[in-house]
């Protein structure tokens, strides 16, 4: 027995040995030459510029890789200074460091400092998701162990200098050097270099264009550690610090927080006139767009700021916000909460469940059918084929007119309107208005169960907003080249109505009471004049608002890229939260409320028989039903006023 337990660490040992060196093989077979990830050619110059013609971003052009006997040794030293201190002891891997990690974080309580090495970081951006898991951080490992015996520790840096991201849209140090100083990394000063070294811990949060305090602060901690460990002397820290409050200030370059997926959106919708101005010899393109980057800024500061301080809580990661005229220009544009750590723009490209945000499509149907706001409708189980869909809670609350049904959400009403008018009726009109993505053709429609972007939808309530008409999104005005020929210019499509004036006054009355008195009250704003509505999908998988003011249409999204379900966060709460204070933002003015139009009584359209059973399972998206009754909203001789409804605390 004794003999057995000395071997064993020692089959262990060989064991672990024996799967390294196989994985370096391996790797060497799979992966290819690191080197040769090298570019090989300068990417076209594009400048892009916000509505106040301010530079958002500068891409491509000039030497975006530098060699790194060509940049100031103080660059790579600040690197190694503030993120891997034992680089050049260490074989890329630093127990030490991960060791002081951990005694770090654990006296602080919370995670303030990593152990990845540059080898590692290097290794995740070269071949890596940036998925935290387990698996995915001992692949780092040994990748990492597999780059220190393939390169020398020139090569690593250079190849890490020239991939890292560093923000407003920079991926390496000479693009990062013409971003915020208009120069090339080679001609770096010491002050200068300390600020993009400062700028790996969180490039978004240190960026010196929208948080300059911050900037300054991380860059005199740069100098410090520099100088601590003997890569600058004393006279030479204190005069870069002198330095440091004039290079920060002439950093004017760089994008908006928050602007890089917007960017990467206006480099989508570029591609046309960018094969025209290279057609033309070109040599590089001035692009015009609708960004306001003052509410760029605040909606990406909004998002951050409301998923650090409850997003754990919440357990929701992710969040994508939209904000637009009533013409459809895209005003602002946030993709996810952190661009350096995913580019997937959750705001363009990620298809979810809206919701209950897709009821307004089947209430505009039924109003089309002959409905008004006024009209009562039945809140009573339903079944429709095999489907029964349920209100959350299992509670029915009877008669109410469609404006109360719309401002509680209620399942039953929408999916009664549904089969009254029938599934492909509210297809056409959602497409109508501008929903472009598959919806599904039977019932289940009326509860928001197809997918669409974050984008088309918000889009589509725009005629809700400005009197009935169809816009198309747009992000760019004008192409030019840099000796001003104009390339492309965005010419304004001429008005089609897609809603009659009647039903457009109708659903911004719904809408209006739907947020002010609804699910969606905590969007308000101080004067109450505004107008949306709440989606949550099944199994608090997205979390949605949207709603617009006089000018701006504005649309939030909650989730995790995984669909894995939060904590029951719903439209009415975060998304809505969010939506509010980026429309209170300093940019985004306060909608006079319509002039209230009177309201003609109608027929209702016959009810469906009432289902004898209601069953238990899940299967579709439900909105939650308040606890209190509607009736004040109901009187016994028939409907009261909108202005004398009740609507309780449901939060969808």
């Amino acid at each position: 027995m004794k003999r057995v337990l000395l071997v064993a660490p020692l089959y262990g040992l060989a064991f672990a040995i024996a799967s390294i060196a196989g994985l370096m093989i391996y790797y060497s077979v799979i992966y290819p030459d690191p080197l040769t990830l090298r570019p090989k050619k300068n990417t076209p110059y594009v400048r892009v510029l916000a509505a106040d013609g301010t530079v958002i971003s500068e891409r491509g052009g000039g030497d975006d890789y530098v060699p790194l006997d060509l940049l100031p040794r103080y660059v790579s030293d600040a690197v190694v200074a503030t993120e891997d201190q034992r680089f050049y002891d260490h074989h890329g891997v630093d127990p030490i460091g991960m060791a002081r990690a951990v005694v770090i974080n654990l006296r602080k309580g919370r995670t303030v400092q990593g152990g990845s090495t540059l080898t590692q970081q290097l290794a995740k951006n070269l071949y890596l998701s940036h998925d935290r898991t387990f698996s995915r951080k001992l692949e780092e490992f040994t990748l990492a162990l597999w780059l220190e015996s393939r390169l020398s520790k020139q090569d690593i840096m250079e190849l890490y200098l020239n991939r890292v991201y560093l923000g407003a849209g920079a991926y390496g140090v000479d693009a990062a050097a013409r971003r915020y100083f208009r120069k090339s990394a080679r001609d770096l000063t010491l002050a200068e270099s300390a600020m993009l070294a400062g700028l790996l811990k969180a490039p978004s949060r240190y960026s010196p264009l929208s948080n300059p305090g911050f900037a300054r602060a991380r860059a005199r901690l740069v100098l410090s550690q520099m100088e601590e460990i003997g890569f600058i002397t004393e006279e030479q820290e204190r005069q870069a610090l002198e330095e440091v409050a004039d290079a920060f200030k002439r950093s004017q370059h760089a994008a908006p927080l928050g602007a890089d997926y917007a960017v990467d959106y206006v480099m989508e919708r570029l591609a046309p006139a960018f094969v025209m101005g290279l057609a033309t010899e070109a040599s590089g393109l001035v692009v015009e767009t609708t960004l306001d980057p003052v509410l760029q800024a605040n909606a990406a500061n909004v998002v951050e700021e409301h998923l650090a301080v409850r997003g754990q809580e919440l357990q929701a990661s992710e969040a994508a916000v939209v904000v637009l005229d009533r013409d459809g220009a895209v005003r602002a544009l946030v993709g996810g909460r952190s661009y350096s750590d995913t580019q997937f723009n959750r705001a363009v490209n990620a298809m979810r469940q809206p919701g209950s945000a897709f009821k307004p499509f089947v209430y505009l149907a039924a109003l089309e059918a002959g409905y008004t706001p006024d009209t009562i409708v039945n809140d009573i189980p339903i079944t429709i084929g095999s489907w029964s869909p349920r209100n959350e809670n299992g509670e029915y609350l009877g008669q109410m007119p469609l404006r109360t049904a719309l401002a509680k959400s209620i399942n039953s009403v929408s999916a009664r309107l549904t089969a009254e008018v029938g599934p492909a009726r509210v297809i056409r009109l959602a497409k109508r208005l501008g929903i472009a993505s598959p919806l599904a053709r039977d019932a289940t429609i009326s509860l928001g169960t197809s997918e669409v972007s974050l984008l088309e939808l918000t889009n589509a309530y725009n005629p809700f907003a400005n009197g009935g008409h169809a816009t198309e999104p747009y992000v760019i005005r004008r192409v030019s080249s840099l000796k001003g020929k104009v390339l492309f210019s965005h010419q304004p499509q001429p008005r089609q109505p897609v809603i009659a004036p009647a039903h457009t006054r109708y659903m911004d009355d719904m809408l209006t009471t739907a947020l002010n008195e609804g699910t969606g009250r905590r969007a308000a704003l101080p004067n109450g004049s505004a107008a949306g509505k709440t989606g949550t999908s099944q199994g608090f998988r997205d979390a949605w608002f949207i709603g617009y003011s006089d000018r701006l249409i504005a649309g939030v999204w909650i989730g995790n890229d995984d669909g894995s379900t939060m904590n029951r966060v719903v439209g009415g709460s975060l998304p809505a939260e969010i939506w509010r204070h980026i429309m209170m933002g300093p940019t985004a003015p306060i909608r006079a409320p319509h002039a209230q139009q009177p309201v003609a009584q109608a027929t209702p359209l016959p009810a469906l028989p009432q289902a004898s059973t209601l069953p238990d399972s899940d299967d579709y998206p439900s909105e939650r039903i308040a606890e209190d009754f509607i009736a004040r909203a109901l009187d016994t001789d028939g409907v009261t006023t909108p202005d004398t409804a009740s609507i309780g605390d449901g939060a969808r």
